[in-house]
């Protein structure tokens, strides 16, 4: 028998008619959905004794919707609600308040009321019996979206090339929704969230990054590093630089906070997740190495490389074969698609940070038909979720609007990100990357060719300001960073990169101050090593020696040009 046969021929399914007609897959497959009705009549009979276990049990069933048996659903429902309004819900209360609905007849009458009373010796288990209902609630409501699933399935037929993307995408919904229904978590006693708070300030022992390190010493300063489940928004215009921030800031975790020019200041290398929606992995690759090894892009561009940057890139891809950096590329991805393959680089790889290239990119296939506004508010919330739920920093790059452009200054503020304001309400941390020199391109006094270059405008040319304009535990404030064009990196200004005055103003209480770090003395650690590395690098050449480039040619000198960091062409 065909399976279309086979589906026509069961009661219970149809095919054709309208969008909701779903398989009963109870029906489809002759099996009962999974149900306890020995659980159900227990709860009720337990509530009936001893109406205060409905604090206990409400959590898990929040109303009679989950039963399987309508009349015990009824039952349940109106004891809640006499619970809620009377806070009690003996016999005598639900008999008057099921003959007010007009329903004590249908729930079986007064002998039915008393056969559940008298259904249990005490009310101890009610937590038990309520757990039991809840899972079988679950595994209906699994069973119905397997049908729902089915059917979207067999009428896509002609929905055109992306149909089983869309299918897709909807399963995954229907079944985050109902793993996002579990609410078996426990609160917590102040006892214990004080017992693990003193424990954290205990092994922090002064040091400034409590977090994971950026390996930028200056950012570190101002956020403690990034904490865990965290969202940071990183945003700008198109072209300032975010992508490439956003790599160094990945590799350099990878690397446990060590930049390529220096020793490593921290054995703690952190595995790192990259959802990238607007480039392909290859140009991430080509920025990755062009950053780690000091040669310009534009020669890997065009493969005009000399002996010595061939050594260069060699010992940079052996370094960068070792990351543990996880690169997904592809394109028009949905945040469901998104958070299930994070999920599975959390399961995999142990990830603990998160990069996501950019926000606005992502889709919300529930969102279908409200305003972009209101999509973006629920991809930023949904982000948000992740971050929670893996436990882990969530970086994510988005778009400012034009905002910035029109106003004097062209400094960004939080009001320019663009498409939703809950953006910022959501993120824990809100940083503006912002170049002057970005507004001056073509001007003769910005050009270093120009006989009427302003030479006052030299040190503003690749000269960065990250701007911490919200931080929800922390103080704002702006970050300076030296922005290398041909080698696609950041750097701390002036190349302090150890020890010394830090470049940044901190704003606090509404006053800014000065602040100068702490002498920091890093001390060499060996490298890192992972359970489950990556697949080793495709290459020709001998690892050698796991180090970085030298420092000689991080010394910010060069080529003057800027080009954007959006304009590269793909690797």
């Amino acid at each position: 028998m065909s399976d279309s046969t086979m589906f026509e021929s069961k009661p219970g399914f149809k095919r054709g008619g309208k969008r909701n007609e779903v398989p009963d897959m109870g029906r489809l497959f002759d099996r009962t959905p999974p149900h306890h009705i020995d659980a159900e009549r227990s709860l009720i009979g337990s509530i009936l004794l001893d109406p205060a276990v409905l604090n206990d049990v409400v959590e898990l069933i929040p109303n009679g919707e989950m039963f399987y048996q309508e009349s015990h659903g009824t039952i349940y429902q109106t004891l809640v609600e006499t619970y809620e309004a009377h806070q009690t819900g003996d016999l005598v209360q639900l008999t008057e308040s099921l003959r007010a609905k007009g329903v004590f007849d249908q729930v079986g009458g007064a002998e039915y009321l008393m056969e559940l009373a008298e259904a249990v010796p005490s009310a101890a288990n009610a937590v038990y019996y309520a757990k039991r209902i809840a899972d079988s609630a679950r595994l209906r409501k699994l069973i119905d979206a397997a049908g729902q699933i089915l059917y979207d399935a067999y009428h896509q037929g002609g929905g055109g090339v992306d149909a089983a993307k869309g299918v897709i995408d909807l399963a995954e919904k229907r079944i985050f929704d109902i793993a996002s229904e579990d609410v078996n978590a426990e609160p917590e006693t102040l006892r214990e969230l004080l017992l693990a708070e003193m424990e954290r300030i205990e092994q922090a022992d002064g040091k400034s990054v409590s977090g994971i390190s950026t390996g930028f010493t200056d950012l570190d300063e101002m956020l403690s590093g990034l904490q865990a489940e965290e969202m940071l928004i990183l945003a700008a215009r198109p072209s300032m630089g975010k992508t490439a921030i956003a790599l160094n800031i990945a590799e350099q975790i990878a690397f446990g906070g060590a930049t390529p020019w220096a020793p490593r200041q921290i054995n703690n290398p952190v595995a790192v997740g990259v959802f990238s929606l607007e480039m392909a992995r290859g140009s991430l690759v080509q920025r990755l190495l062009s950053a780690r090894s000091g040669v310009d892009s534009n020669q890997l561009r065009t493969g005009r490389v000399s002996d010595s940057e061939w050594d260069k890139l060699h010992r940079a891809s052996a370094d960068l074969a070792e990351a543990p950096i996880f690169i997904d590329d592809t394109p028009g991805m949905t945040v469901l698609t998104m958070r299930a393959k994070a999920r599975r680089m959390k399961q995999r790889h142990n990830i603990g940070c998160i990069v996501i290239d950019y926000l606005q990119l992502l889709s919300s296939p529930s969102s279908a038909r409200e305003s972009r506004q209101a999509e973006v508010g629920e991809i930023s919330r949904s982000v948000k979720s992740l971050a929670r739920e893996l436990k882990v920093p969530v970086i994510c790059l988005a778009q400012l609007n034009r905002g910035a452009e029109q106003r004097e200054g062209n400094r960004p503020k939080m009001s320019d990100l663009r498409e939703s304001g809950s953006i910022e309400q959501d993120a824990d941390v809100v940083m503006l990357l912002h170049r002057e020199s970005y507004y001056h391109r073509g001007e003769p006094a910005w050009d270093p060719t120009s006989p009427e270059f302003d030479e006052d405008n030299r040190e503003k040319l690749n000269l960065t300001e990250l701007i911490i304009a919200k931080q929800r535990n922390g103080p704002t404030g702006t970050v300076k960073l030296t922005w290398d064009p041909s080698t696609v990196r950041f750097k701390t200004h002036d190349g302090m990169h150890s020890g010394g005055s830090y470049g940044f103003a901190k704003e606090m209480e509404g006053g800014s101050y000065g602040f100068d770090g702490p002498d920091f003395d890093p001390a060499p650690a060996a490298a890192p090593s992972f359970d489950e590395p990556p697949a080793p690098a495709k290459h020709t050449f001998a690892p050698g020696k796991k180090t970085g480039p030298e420092a000689d040619f991080r010394d910010g000198s060069g080529n003057d040009v800027s080009f954007d960091d959006e304009e590269l062409p793909p690797f």
